[in-house]
């Protein structure tokens, strides 16, 4: 076990770990204070400890949430790795090469942070294979690894069904807000992935999708009605009480101004399409 790796792939997704923990190099005082004489099996548990005090209240409802999310980040991360070792599909010596990389890395960076921070809390975090997945979501999407374009429409649902459900979840966390803050910022590189996946497909190699933005527009903007469900409520025009267009902004921007969130059985479903029973 290399600590320092440990902690350094959280940092990639949450930038202020040592903050939580305390200052760097009092963090990485603590363990080489242990000792020659500490036993390795007795590393794992320091190492929960600081989880704990960054991220930890052990309720049963945290740790739902978590797990949750965790569901949601094997799904992504296994999706981009079979898509970057499928030959073929993502078009060699190209940006998209790069860019699919990225966002597989960060999907692993997720899903090594949520499991740390579930067993941290008294947790026991879910496990995924690809094997677990259908990607063709029983058939729907049959070439979803030979076909680039389909590849990115199904990037793309996932990305906004995962921006949506963490926004979804937040309310479940107000009593854990190093937790929470955990997750808004997991949340915030996921609207970015979205974002990108978005932007790559309006390129030519990408399906041509020109029509598209970088952010939700209306009940389903994909271009693929397949995957209406992902987008339920965000043709929403109404926001604390005030018919947005009444105030003479377009039903278009006004969707596209306020994310609207997914619960939770919405999400399992979404989700349960593309997981094999």
């Amino acid at each position: 076990m290399n600590i320092i790796n440990i902690l350094d792939e959280i940092e990639k997704v949450d930038g202020e770990v040592y903050e939580r923990l305390s200052p760097r190099r009092a963090a990485m005082k603590q363990f080489y204070s242990f000792g020659s004489k500490m036993a390795v099996a007795a590393v794992p548990l320091a190492l929960g400890s600081m989880f704990k005090k960054a991220y930890g209240q052990s309720t049963s409802t945290v740790i739902d949430v978590l797990n949750f999310a965790l569901t949601l980040e094997y799904l992504e991360y296994n999706f981009y790795q079979t898509g970057l070792t499928t030959a073929g599909l993502i078009p060699a010596g190209t940006p998209a090469v790069a860019a699919i990389t990225t966002i597989r890395d960060h999907e692993l960076a997720h899903v090594n942070l949520l499991k740390g921070a579930i067993t941290a809390s008294g947790g026991t975090p879910v496990a995924f294979t690809a094997a677990n997945f259908d990607y063709t979501a029983k058939n729907t999407f049959p070439t979803v690894f030979s076909s680039y374009p389909t590849f990115l429409a199904v990037a793309q649902a996932f990305e906004d069904t995962g921006v949506r459900a963490y926004k979804g979840q937040a309310p479940s966390l107000m009593s854990a807000p190093d937790v929470l803050q955990t997750a808004l910022q997991i949340h915030s590189v996921e609207a970015r992935h979205a974002s990108h996946i978005r932007q790559m497909r309006k390129a030519p190699a990408g399906g041509g999708v020109t029509a598209l933005k970088p952010w939700i527009t209306g009940a389903n903007d994909s271009g693929v009605p397949q995957v209406d469900a992902v987008y339920k409520g965000e043709d929403n025009v109404v926001q604390a009480g005030v018919n947005i267009p009444s105030l003479g902004v377009s039903t278009a921007a006004a969707t596209e101004s306020f994310d609207e969130f997914l619960v939770k059985a919405d999400v399992l479903a979404i989700a349960s399409l593309f997981i094999k029973s």
